[in-house]
């Protein structure tokens, strides 16, 4: 019996009370609008250093530390109170304040920027020797270097000006779009309507007749929509491409890969390896299709389970599975994720209204995270909780380090998170009671082998050459589900009966405006942490204060630096691909052994 009852819904009054009617949040903001004007008046009477004794610098970087981590508080709130209820309209509109305050923001960073690189390069070196730049070196070098790729300030004030309604509006509209959109469902004799969230928990059912009619309702539903999203996709794709176009970005993964801190030669390969060893997980569909009774798996069948567990995981059982487990790796984890669950850190509850889909978001003035998801039982969801309290994990390692050294970027952020999964994931085949349930769990385990290296691949293919055809003018609703029924034959070779061509629409990630090309990262980090986890498992509970260091140096490095500073290997050989690949072909292996029978 556990000693704490953990609830299923967070706290959110504890950053600012009231939710979206809070007071303490309006003055936030308000403080918020003052710093920022305080932070653009002190960045334009800065005047170019002409001596390296200048310390006009450091000060300018603590009141960017100080309106940055109130920004992200103020941005991570907003996120949790629209996810939490799609139809609060309140929050819409705070979420437009943020937005215009973030704007402000990178207006008056694009200026700071052109003078950093105006700085004299002897003068620059000579300055980042000071102490307290001597750990920012990496990050500060690094805005120089983008600086030096963009437009002169003033055009790139215009962009952020603009981009508030003709760009981050846009991203805006998705959400107000899927606030709409409603799954009508007929369940024990009753008509109900379902959130996206919870119609998609519905795809794990074990019936099949409960997956087909979900699918069937769920395609009508984003087909209804599909004008409206085909459009809005469009406008806001060919905002970013503009601005490509103004700087001379002829590369459409540029600013991904440079937001990645990632080589062209590192996804490459990356993608390549994958795209050699896809047979097995092909075989895997196969037999899972054989299992369920079908001559080939339909996209409602991916999430099916291939047996039952007999009971589902209650969010307590969940939760105390976890804390067991990530007991094995070490005590940081087990005791941060333990304040976590005990101070409603989580928003789990599985009702109407929410957002679809799970996410951690941190709130770096409170040094604490908040998690989103939709609970309902399944091995898929308690795996899913481990993989957002990763992310919070990260965070929580990353708090000795300088603020401005804490920007981490999307593929390492996954490795975190990701490393989290596995260790339950893992623990949950290994502690099956019977041949029955370690198949259940081992199949679960693969399908996300298979998200990775599949559904993630299907969409950046269609992202790519979405792209490409943008740059020739509008692309059609038509178009658009052509290109992600090809992309994701594809990435499936072929091992469908049925797929999904409006995934486009359906995917809030094609909408993000914060970060391009938001599925690369998802697969880099799966192999990524694989190494480490391969590592952790060889040297026990003495690998975490190693695997702590190695976070702390995700945001100020390459990922190829990190890979041989902490791994010792070289990301753009296909060696290190090809051994994460091969753990992953185990389980499929061992998935068909069993099924023999």
């Amino acid at each position: 019996m556990a000693i704490n009852t953990y609830e299923l819904t967070w706290d959110l009054d504890v950053f600012f009370e009231g939710g979206s009617s809070s007071r303490d949040f309006t003055d936030h903001l308000e403080k918020l609008k003052e710093q920022l004007a305080e932070f653009a008046a002190a960045v334009e009477d800065w005047e170019i250093p002409v001596s390296s004794s200048d310390e006009t610098l450091v000060k300018l970087l603590e009141k960017f530390q100080a309106v940055s981590q109130n920004l992200r508080q103020a941005g991570a709130f907003v996120s949790c109170l629209q996810a939490q209820d799609t139809n609060d309209t309140r929050a819409n509109e705070l979420r437009g304040m943020v937005t215009t305050l973030s704007s402000s923001l990178s207006t008056i960073l694009t200026n700071f920027d052109e003078k950093l690189l105006n700085i004299q390069e002897g003068i620059w070196n000579e300055l980042l020797e000071q102490n307290a730049l001597k750990p920012l070196n990496f990050v500060l070098n690094e805005r120089r270097k983008k600086a030096a790729e963009k437009l002169p300030k003033d055009q790139e004030a215009l962009i952020n000006a603009l981009s508030i309604d003709g760009y981050h509006g846009w991203g805006e509209m998705y959400d107000t779009i899927v606030s709409q959109v409603k799954i009508p469902f007929e369940e024990n004799g009753e008509k109900v309507e379902l959130s996206v969230g919870q119609a998609a928990n519905k795809f794990s059912s074990s019936d099949r007749e409960v997956r087909k009619r979900i699918f069937a309702e769920w395609e009508k539903a984003w087909d209804k929509q599909a004008d409206l999203l085909a459009g809005t996709l469009n406008h806001l794709s060919g905002f970013r491409l503009s601005v490509y176009k103004q700087r001379g970005w002829d590369q459409i993964l540029k600013e991904a890969l440079d937001y990645n801190r990632m080589k062209q030669e590192t996804l490459d390969v990356m993608w390549k390896v994958i795209a050699d060893n896809k047979q097995p997980f092909a075989n895997y569909l196969k037999r899972k299709a054989d299992l369920l009774g079908v001559e080939k798996l339909s996209w409602a069948d991916l999430d099916a389970p291939v047996g039952e567990l007999g009971t589902s995981y209650s969010y307590q059982q969940g939760a105390e599975f976890i804390l067991n487990h990530f007991e094995d790796f070490g005590d940081e984890l087990t005791q941060f994720t333990k304040k976590a669950f005990e101070d409603r850190w989580i928003e789990a509850e599985d009702r109407a209204g929410k957002r679809p889909g799970g996410f951690c978001t941190s709130f770096p003035v409170s040094g604490q995270s908040r998690i989103f998801m939709t609970y309902s039982g399944t091995p898929s969801n308690v795996s899913t909780l481990a993989h957002e309290l990763g992310h919070a994990f990260h965070s929580f390692a990353l708090k000795d380090t300088h603020p401005l050294n804490r920007g981490y970027a999307m593929n390492v952020a996954e490795t975190a998170s990701t490393f989290a999964e596995m260790i339950v994931s893992d623990a949950a085949v290994s502690n099956a009671k019977s041949d029955d349930e370690k198949l259940v769990l081992l199949e679960d385990k693969i399908q996300r082998s298979v998200a990775f290296f599949m559904n993630i691949h299907a969409r950046f293919l269609f992202e790519t050459r979405f792209y490409e055809e943008r740059k020739k003018g509008m692309v059609s609703k038509k178009r658009l589900n052509e290109l992600m029924e090809e992309a994701q034959k594809e990435a499936y070779v072929d091992s469908l009966e049925e797929y999904h061509p409006l995934f486009w629409g359906s995917k809030l990630h094609f909408f993000i405006t914060g970060v391009p090309f938001y599925n690369f990262p998802y697969t880099f980090g799966y192999l990524f942490s694989l190494g480490i986890y391969a590592q952790a498992v060889k040297e026990g509970k003495g690998y975490e204060q190693k695997y702590m260091a190695m976070l702390e140096d995700t945001g100020s490095m390459t990922v190829e630096d990190l890979a041989m500073k902490h791994l010792g290997v070289d990301l753009t050989k296909r060696e290190f691909w090809e051994e994460g690949v091969k753990l992953c072909i185990k389980d499929v292996e061992e998935f068909m052994e069993m099924t023999n029978k």
